[in-house]
């Protein structure tokens, strides 16, 4: 029987990403995203939230792109597999932690925390100033080409190939 081993994850981060170097030289950023789920209880009627948090680790390049651009409270879409890892506490007791081991990442969400200014945030609100992002350099304006004089129509399909840049 075939399995499926394949997780999705939309939710925010909880902190700014933690990026570390393995000996090899490659890139592993681990962050935490919450997800809440809102749903109305069925005794009292009253609307609850439960939250869950994820352990998301990201490598090699796409460890280094979340360690740079992610920050507290971005909005993140995640895609990558369930991987449970065994580990000894600081008390000698075993546990087991699963996590979420990234292949691929988009960040949702208004530019806040990416590097663009808010409203919110900045010395004048009292929040969190962002990194502000590099400028994208501007390309000067393509030059049209001159019209092309019009061709005579070809009488057969071999002259057409003739016509053919490649």
């Amino acid at each position: 029987m075939a399995s499926v081993n394949k997780v999705i994850i939309v939710g925010n981060l909880g902190a700014d990403p933690e990026t570390r170097y393995l000996p090899s030289g490659d890139a592993v950023t681990s962050i935490r995203v919450a997800t809440t789920d809102r749903y109305k209880d069925k005794q009292t009627g009253e609307m609850k939230e439960a939250t869950e948090w994820h352990s998301i680790s990201f490598f090699a390049k796409l460890a280094e792109i979340a360690g740079q651009y992610l920050r507290k409270g971005s909005q993140v879409y995640v895609e990558g597999s369930l991987r449970t890892r065994k580990y000894t506490d600081k008390n000698g007791v075993e546990k087991y932690a699963t996590d979420i081991r990234a292949d691929s990442m988009q960040m949702l969400g208004s530019r806040q925390g990416m590097g663009g200014p808010s409203e919110e945030s900045g010395a004048s609100a009292g929040g969190y100033a962002p990194r502000q992002a590099p400028a994208r350099p501007q390309a000067a304006p393509a030059q049209r080409p001159a019209a092309a004089a019009p061709r005579p129509a070809a009488s057969s399909f071999d002259e057409m190939d003739d016509d053919i840049p490649f």
